[in-house]
């Protein structure tokens, strides 16, 4: 078994990394952003095509974004709701898939003190996605409506990339499907081409460990029970 400082360091990075949703207000600069961006392009895609475009908010910008998507998630419109563009999760829940999104809800929302009646606190909670969870830095995705499911399959490892080159700098992140919902808003504000999709969002900035929902650790199945050999 290869078992190499550089091997434990790569897993311990991997392996601490978590989903944060409470950031301190310490600026990055443009610099750090851009490096970042730099290492994870170095993700593989089917034939070199590279199909990741990021706009990178930060200051006034990444305020305005947030205070236009609240304002929308506060007061929705029953009569032109904002819906997602496209199918992040199934439309119909099985098992396990549908004990895990369960439980990952009520433990956050365990560790916040919001019970389940707690309808108010929930909304307010989730409504925080859209100030990036206070980070300094939000990211957002998008992908050129032409490139098909595979592409999508190697979106997933720039945005792994990201997350993790950022880890290895002592900095935090929180990937968020969240803003999906508010594609048409993030379309207007950023003033994206009409070929150009919403992929997701991320928050990126250093950890608020003060806060007890920056404690929470999501369980991850026994490698038993999803591999198998075949010799």
């Amino acid at each position: 078994m290869i078992n190499s400082p550089v091997q434990q360091c790569v897993d311990d990075v991997i392996t601490s990394r978590r989903s944060i949703r409470a950031f301190l207000p310490d600026l990055l600069s443009e610099e750090d952003v851009q490096k970042i961006l730099e290492v994870a392009q170095r993700a593989p895609s089917g034939s070199n095509t590279q199909p990741w475009k990021v706009y990178v908010l930060m200051g006034a910008k990444l305020q305005e974004l947030s205070t236009a998507i609240l304002d929308a998630h506060n007061h929705p419109n029953a009569e032109s709701p904002h819906v997602e563009e496209y199918n992040y999760y199934p439309v119909s829940w099985v098992s396990p898939y549908l004990e895990r999104r369960r439980k990952v809800g009520w433990d956050l929302y365990a560790l916040l003190g919001l019970g389940r009646d707690n309808k108010k606190g929930m909304h307010e909670q989730h409504g925080r996605n859209y100030a990036f969870f206070n980070a300094p830095v939000g990211l957002i995705f998008t992908i050129d409506r032409v490139m098909e499911q595979g592409s999508w399959l190697d979106y997933g490892m720039f945005l792994q990339n990201i997350m993790i080159a950022a880890k290895a700098r002592g900095l935090d992140t929180c990937p968020q499907a969240a803003f999906t919902q508010y594609h048409k808003i993030i379309a207007d504000k950023l003033k994206l081409p009409a070929n150009e999709m919403l992929v997701c969002g991320m928050a990126l900035g250093y950890a608020d460990h003060s806060k007890i929902e920056n404690t929470l650790v999501t369980e991850r199945d026994a490698t038993q029970h999803f591999v198998t050999f075949v010799k």
